[in-house]
């Protein structure tokens, strides 16, 4: 029997692979919310679903099924909203008898992974998140490769500019209360997979953090690690052309660069597989990249001169 979804953020950029993943895994979208109303992109998928604008109607209309026929009531809900409202959307779901997969961050402050674990408990439903370099064929392999390497030491550089227009200082991304900050809004899956590739953290340290800009120095049990992170179209290694490829991922490994630039369409559709099976990446699993993002955004450590990206020494 297929499951019923509801989706808040259904507006947003995110959205659309949430939708897909929905379809592509035979379930059934029934509700949907964004305080936008521009959600063309539901007939894509349906034309039976119950759309809203205010959020308390939304919720209002979660409730009613809730306590309506059996095979109408919403088993899952699926949150791309903000990052600042990922925590009360999750709690919604929860309240209603639904389990959650939200958008990363799942939280931007990580004592809120602790009340949600309770509300797992009280309640029995799951929170999960969208971890989806964990299913990214070539990093799986890497994973593999270095497992049976865990003597050895390794040292790796990470780069990721995705060049965002003015709108994007203007809108809540910008906003670190909102979004968390670049660390927490752009580099949260990295800081995700560099410790499940590498192990847990033991040393960090910061050359830059601006709004639109970070770069660091991360020593893991297996790894040193400097890292740049970016929105600026001046950051990338080509001219940057409105409507194409504006995104630039490079991680090297001892000089050797892990070729992962294909492989992200069906990503999410992955993720939700394994989610629907009950192999989900929860609160656990989120909560080392949390920690760290807050940690670099909020209390930040001078890192060492030598250890800088290679980035940071061709600027200016």
């Amino acid at each position: 029997m297929p499951f019923n979804f509801a989706i808040l953020g259904v507006g947003g950029f995110i959205a659309p692979r949430h939708l897909q993943s929905i379809r592509d895994t035979g379930n059934r979208l029934v509700a949907a919310g964004d305080p936008h109303d521009a959600v063309g992109i539901l007939d894509k998928y349906a034309f039976d679903v119950k759309f809203f604008t205010e959020f308390e109607r939304f919720d209002r209309h979660l409730e009613k099924l809730k306590r309506g026929p059996a095979e109408s009531r919403v088993h899952w809900v699926s949150v791309c909203t903000p990052n600042y409202l990922h925590d009360a959307h999750v709690r919604l779901a929860l309240r209603i008898g639904a389990n959650a997969i939200c958008e990363k961050p799942l939280v931007i402050s990580p004592w809120n992974l602790d009340q949600l674990q309770a509300l797992e408990q009280e309640t029995g439903g799951r929170v999960n998140t969208v971890l989806q370099l964990r299913v990214h064929p070539s990093l799986v392999a890497l994973r593999e490769k270095l497992q049976q390497e865990q003597g050895r030491r390794h040292k790796v550089e990470l780069t990721y500019v995705t060049a965002r227009g003015a709108w994007y200082l203007t809108s809540w991304k910008g906003d670190l209360d909102r979004a968390g900050g670049v660390a927490a809004n752009i580099g949260i899956h990295f800081f995700d997979l560099l410790p499940w590739l590498f192990g847990s953290v033991r040393r960090r340290g910061i050359h830059l953090s601006t709004r639109t800009r970070m770069s660091g120095f991360l020593e893991l049990e297996r790894a040193d690690v400097s890292w740049f992170l970016s929105v600026e179209a001046a950051d990338l290694p080509f001219a940057a052309t409105p409507g194409k490829t504006s995104t630039y991922r490079s991680i090297t490994v001892d000089g050797s660069e892990v070729e992962f630039s294909d492989g992200f369409a069906d990503l999410h559709t992955r993720v939700y597989e394994r989610t629907l099976a009950g192999q989900g990446f929860g609160i656990d699993d989120a909560r080392p990249s949390i920690e760290l993002a807050y940690a670099l955004q909020n209390d930040p450590v001078t890192a060492p001169g030598d250890l800088a990206h290679p980035q940071l020494l061709k600027r200016p």
